[in-house]
């Protein structure tokens, strides 16, 4: 999972209790709109920290360095493919935009971006909480893997 620019803390906590308990990295990119001993991102990964892999970049250009030659998927409500019709592959990035506005433009467009990819909703909803849609997103992936490595 890699979180552009997030703003909430409970948000990112519950990513990093995400990344423990599914084995997933979490890569966050540079500015977050929080600072680390925030007492909602600590309550909200509860004692998941110190079992998570995660990663803080500068930049979106730091990530790439680090991540690619990854395929990158970028979740927005204006995707073109449905998360379910992707056939992940280990090593993919899964690319979520900030609570308020999601992904820019720019990243949208940024050709590292293998796909822009939908969460289904009812019309005339706005978007679907960047942690749910994270846990629904990787779980999709883990599950076309067969759970692997879970007990």
């Amino acid at each position: 999972m890699l979180f552009h620019t997030p703003e909430i803390p409970g948000n990112t906590g519950n990513a990093i209790r995400l990344a423990a308990i599914t084995g997933a990295e979490l890569h966050l990119v540079e500015p977050v709109g929080f600072d680390f001993s925030d007492t909602k991102l600590r309550r909200a990964g509860l004692d998941y920290h110190d079992l998570a892999v995660m990663t803080v970049h500068p930049d979106l250009e730091a990530a790439w360095e680090a991540l690619l030659p990854a395929r990158v998927f970028a979740f927005t409500s204006r995707g073109n493919v449905l998360f379910t019709d992707v056939e992940y592959e280990p090593g993919d990035v899964l690319l979520f935009g900030r609570e308020s506005t999601g992904l820019p433009e720019e990243v949208l467009a940024d050709p590292h971006v293998t796909a822009q990819v939908r969460l289904p909703m009812q019309p005339s909803r706005r978007s679907l909480n960047l942690a749910n849609s994270a846990s629904v997103a990787v779980y999709e992936a883990w599950r076309q893997h067969g759970f692997a490595g879970a007990g």
